[in-house]
Order: structure tokens, then C-alpha cells, then sequence
């Protein structure tokens, strides 16, 4: 790789990410069962109707999984708490066992010098909450915030920071207007009303982590550079609502307290009443901002008379990811000194995922995943050198995981899993990124 760490700031975070149903094995440890156990269970939503039951089984592996972060040097775990493992009727009663298992996960991140970073939610709702509407009812932001005191309650006061969602974007439109994930909506109704819950129940969660004394809390959002297809009218209005409802929505939401207008055009009339008295509650200070970027959208007008957005997706030219994401490093930069200059100033800023996924090969060597670190790590370095706060980065992901809609067939690890038999091997782009983020030796 060209850069290293001495080409960051001294105190530049370099770390791994992953989420709870994607690698722990949600049957084990008295879970419960979560919307995605039953979108998964229903034709044609997943890949083979591939669930996380067993997932990776880190449950059962944490400890060999927490020593790859450490051998690679990493500084920071980036992971998250599953709802359902610790209330697995959402409500009532805590899962002692799940409890335990978090325990045991933040005092192994420290024992091995790992900072953790902590997200409360990353799309495992509770079945017994999807029930009752989950994102589309507004009582969510109190189960939420009485979940996230919980678990705060058990390691809050060891956790490096807390992130209270992870890409509310995926949480709300793609899985309640697009319907690729679950519940698998296709209902601008339900859409609104979660685009605008899951905002609410950030702010409620704020509320409650504050008043329990927490510092260091902020939101991780997915951002994509969004650009015209082509330089005609139609085009660019597509563009600018595409960016609305994706990239400005959450953000204006949590910063200015206000929704983009070229969204609200299509979502207002299905908002739920009293909306606009929620918003200074969302709007509360954030401590960081984390940001997901894979790729770019290149955004063009639908057919005369289409409904609201009136988008459409177009192919990009650029070499492409195994999810056909085209490989865009320009856009990360792009992205993290746009939030700079419009939203958050000099508000630490962390790249909380960034990654490819790439076919299996069967001696682990992914030359294509190196390249992609290290261009988007100069991506970053050119920020930093822009003016960007930037304090750390995450690789998605530290295993080949459950990756949601598409099973097990994505491969975003920096360690190949064995499916068959769960075994770990770190591939060329784990020892190349070890290498880049070693510690000069001054003794």
C-alpha cells in the first residue's frame, strides 16, 4: 500500500467492523427472533433463504476473532449489540446470557488494547416489535431508547463510543420502499413514517444516553456520490431528489433540524401528524459522525409520468465490486469534505465502513480488495489534508459474513470463512493492511 500510518494523524483509529446477526449465530444464547429470521424464511427475499442462525458463530469464537484484530494491529473494534439477543421480546425482560456474551465482548476488546466501538441497532428488529409495526410505529423510539439504557446500563461504562444507528437510509427506504430488506415494504406510508421514526429514535435514544451520563455518542450514516446521468434538466432534478431521500435526509434531519425539500415533496402527505415537533428533539448535539461509503449513483430521470422520485438507476462505466458496485474513491473524499463545509464543521468524522466484496479464491489472495483499501485510504488522506476532522477508519468487514439479502455469497472479510466448517484464514488484504498500519519501533 502506498500510505501507512505515519501518513495519518497521530491518533488516527484504524480498525475493523462488523454487526451482531451477520456473524454471532442468532440461535445461540437465548435470542430472539428478529425480522430478518422471518424475511429470510420467506421465498425469493434471501439468497437460498440463508438466515444468520449460525452466522459465523463468533458467539462461540469471539475470543479468536477479537486476537485477528489484535494481530493486525488494529486499534478499535467497531460492533453492535443485538436488540433481540438482549430483550428477545423487545420489551420486558433482559437476556442474561445475552448481557453476559457483551460483557465478555468489551472486557476481550480491552484486555487485547482494542478500543470498542459500540452500535445499538444495525437492522435486527425484534419480531415481537415487527409485530406491532415496528419503524412505522411511534412508539419505537421509546422501545429503542429503554433497549439502549439496557445495555448501557451493563457496559456503558467501558464501551469507547456509542452509535445509536447504523444507515437508517437501509433501515427505512430500502427496506419500506424498495423492500430489499426486511420488513420488505413497498409503502410510501410506511416509508415516511419509518424515514421519520427511525430519526426520532435517535433523538429519544440521545435523550436517554445523556440523561444516563454518556459521552461520546453520535450516528453512523451510509452516504453514495450521487450524480446526474447526464447534464440535461431531467437528469439533474432526478439527481437532487435522489440525494434528498439518500444522503441529505438523515443529516439535515440530526444537523439543521429540517427535512430536504425535494424529498418532503414526495414523503410529506404520508408523514405522521406532529412531525415538525420531534425535530428539535432529533436535532440534539452529536459527539461524532460516522460514515458508510461504497460507491457512487449515477442518477437519471424516469419515464414522463412516472410517480415520485421519477429516479432510475444508471450502469456506471467504472470497474465493479462483486454487489456490481462500481469503485469510486473520489466519492468517499467527496463525501467526507462535503460533510465538513455543509453540516458538521470540525466535528470528529470516522469512515466507519468502507469495503469491497470480491469472489472467493481459494488461496486467499484479493490484490483487488488491497488496491480498493489503499485508494480509499488515499481518498481519506486527501481529506484529512482538506481540512476534514477525520479520526479513524473501519474496513467492512473483519469476516466473510451473512450478508443480508444476499446470504453467504458476498465476501467482504479481510478473513475467509469456511462455511462448511467455520474456520478463519486471513487473506492477502489482512497481512497487506497489517503492514500498512504497523507501529514504527522508536526504542
Amino acid at each position: 500500500m502506498k500510505l501507512t500510518r505515519q501518513d495519518f494523524p497521530q491518533d488516527f483509529v484504524f480498525g475493523a467492523a462488523t454487526a451482531a446477526y451477520q456473524i454471532e449465530g442468532h440461535s445461540f444464547g437465548g435470542a430472539g427472533s428478529t425480522h430478518w429470521d422471518t424475511f429470510s424464511a420467506t421465498p425469493g427475499n434471501v439468497v437460498g433463504c440463508e438466515n444468520g442462525a449460525i452466522a459465523c458463530d463468533h458467539y462461540h469464537r469471539m475470543d479468536a476473532d477479537l486476537d485477528l484484530l489484535r494481530d493486525a494491529g488494529m486499534d478499535a473494534y467497531r460492533f453492535s449489540t443485538s436488540w433481540a439477543r438482549v430483550l428477545p421480546e423487545g420489551r420486558g425482560t433482559p437476556n442474561q446470557e445475552g448481557l453476559d456474551f457483551y460483557d465478555r465482548l468489551v472486557d476481550g476488546c480491552l484486555a487485547r488494547g482494542l478500543k470498542p466501538f459500540q452500535t445499538l441497532y444495525h437492522w435486527e428488529m425484534p419480531s415481537a416489535l415487527a409485530d406491532l409495526g415496528g419503524w412505522t410505529n411511534p412508539d419505537v423510539a421509546d422501545w429503542m431508547a429503554d433497549y439502549a439504557e439496557v445495555i448501557t446500563r451493563r457496559i456503558g461504562d467501558r464501551v469507547h463510543s456509542i452509535a445509536t444507528l447504523n444507515e437508517p437510509w437501509c433501515v427505512s427506504y430500502l427496506s419500506h420502499f424498495l423492500g430489499h430488506h426486511a420488513p420488505g415494504q413497498r409503502d410510501i406510508r410506511a416509508t415516511a413514517r419509518a424515514m421519520h421514526h427511525v430519526n426520532l429514535a435517535h433523538g429519544r435514544t440521545m435523550t436517554r444516553l445523556r440523561d444516563l451520563g454518556q459521552d461520546n455518542c453520535g450516528i453512523v450514516l451510509n452516504f453514495e456520490a450521487t450524480e446526474p446521468a447526464s447534464d440535461s434538466a431531467a437528469d439533474r432534478a432526478a439527481a437532487a431528489t435522489q440525494d434528498a431521500t439518500h444522503n441529505r435526509w438523515f443529516i439535515e434531519a440530526i444537523t439543521r433540524g429540517s427535512y430536504p425539500q425535494e424529498a418532503l415533496a414526495g414523503l410529506e402527505p404520508h408523514m405522521p401528524q406532529g412531525w415538525q415537533d420531534h425535530m428539535r428533539e432529533i436535532s440534539q448535539p452529536i459527539d461524532f459522525l460516522g460514515v458508510n461509503y461504497y460507491t457512487r449513483g449515477l442518477i437519471g430521470a424516469a419515464e414522463d409520468g412516472a410517480p415520485w422520485p421519477g429516479t432510475r438507476q444508471i450502469a456506471g462505466p467504472l470497474p465493479k465490486t462483486q454487489m456490481d458496485w462500481e469503485i469510486y474513491p473520489e466519492g468517499l473524499h467527496r463525501t467526507l469534505t462535503r460533510m465538513t463545509r455543509d453540516y458538521v464543521g470540525n466535528l470528529p468524522i470516522f469512515v466507519t465502513e468502507n469495503g469491497m466484496a470480491w469472489p472467493e479464491e481459494p488461496d486467499h489472495a484479493d490484490d483487488a480488495r488491497t488496491d480498493f483499501i489503499d485508494r480509499h485510504l488515499q481518498a481519506m488522506h486527501g481529506a484529512v489534508n482538506d481540512g476534514v476532522n477525520l479520526q479513524g477508519f473501519f474496513y467492512w468487514s473483519l469476516l466473510d459474513n451473512y450478508e443480508w439479502a444476499f446470504g453467504y455469497e458476498k465476501r467482504f472479510g479481510l478473513v475467509h470463512v469456511d462455511f462448511d466448517t467455520l474456520d478463519r484464514t486471513p487473506k492477502s488484504s489482512y497481512h497487506a493492511l497489517k503492514s500498512a498500519i504497523a507501529r514504527q519501533d522508536h526504542s
